[in-house]
């Protein structure tokens, strides 16, 4: 039996990247994945690829920076599959640009995925998983959640952010079965490049010498801090390029 058997996992951002890389390996080890994400269509694509591969898989239409609709998520996946044992927090957005460049408009749609969207997903399983003495809170950070950089320092505030509460969480966990664990990861060739507008810096992220991971990688790290016993928790992980620096 797999070790994920029987586990139902949400992931918010399951529409492509890491999300949806990290659908298809739970789901490919006995997990039940329900996947959110704004594009439905997307969405219907990865279940029937899941299907297809013998797994299972619900999918919920889901803005994360709706409190509202985060809490409709949890609700659907309790009503669908009985419970909830992972919430993997995994939408975010990086449309990073230079401060005075004045992209507020870009700062306030991260702020809202990035940190109300953590902090919404925490909302909607939190009393569930306390009511059973069980589950497992996985936030998506990032290596700029260690370190600020030229042009990310909107971008590295939110993950800071979404790196502090998880240790801050587990920290308020200590003493039931509930673990957290923040990803943090280096360059992925993801869709997140696509959000930056500032063309000083798009150009950086256009060349082929960039060191970048796959997505499955990312996936890989989240199923490791699944997969752990009862009695072992992850709470981070920290994965780059062995040539980024």
């Amino acid at each position: 039996m797999s070790t994920l058997e029987g586990k139902v996992i949400i992931i918010t951002g399951a529409s492509s990247g890491i999300g949806e890389a990290t659908a298809l390996k739970l789901a490919s080890e006995g997990g039940k994945v329900v996947l959110a994400a704004r594009r439905e269509d997307r969405l219907l694509e990865l279940k029937k690829k899941i299907e297809a591969q013998g797994g299972q898989a619900a999918i919920k239409a889901t803005d994360v920076t709706s409190r509202q609709e985060v809490q409709d998520l949890a609700d659907f996946a309790i009503d669908t599959y009985g419970q909830i044992d992972v919430m993997f927090n995994n939408a975010g957005l990086m449309p990073l640009s230079f401060m005075d460049k004045l992209k507020v408009d870009e700062w306030d749609r991260m702020i809202d995925v990035n940190v109300k969207g953590v902090l919404y997903g925490i909302a909607a399983v939190l009393p569930h998983m306390q009511e059973r003495n069980s589950g497992h809170i996985i936030t998506t950070s990032s290596v700029a959640g260690h370190g600020v950089f030229p042009s990310g320092t909107v971008y590295c505030g939110t993950k800071f952010a979404a790196r502090i509460f998880m240790e801050g969480l587990s920290k308020e966990l200590a003493e039931t079965n509930l673990k957290t664990t923040s990803i943090s990861p280096g360059v992925v060739e993801t869709e997140l490049t696509d959000f930056i507008t500032d063309d000083d810096i798009k150009p950086r992220f256009e060349s082929p010498d960039l060191p970048s991971l796959q997505s499955e990688d990312i996936a890989n790290a989240v199923y490791y801090a699944i997969s752990q016993p009862g009695g072992v928790a992850i709470n981070e992980i920290i994965v780059r390029p062995t040539n980024q620096g």
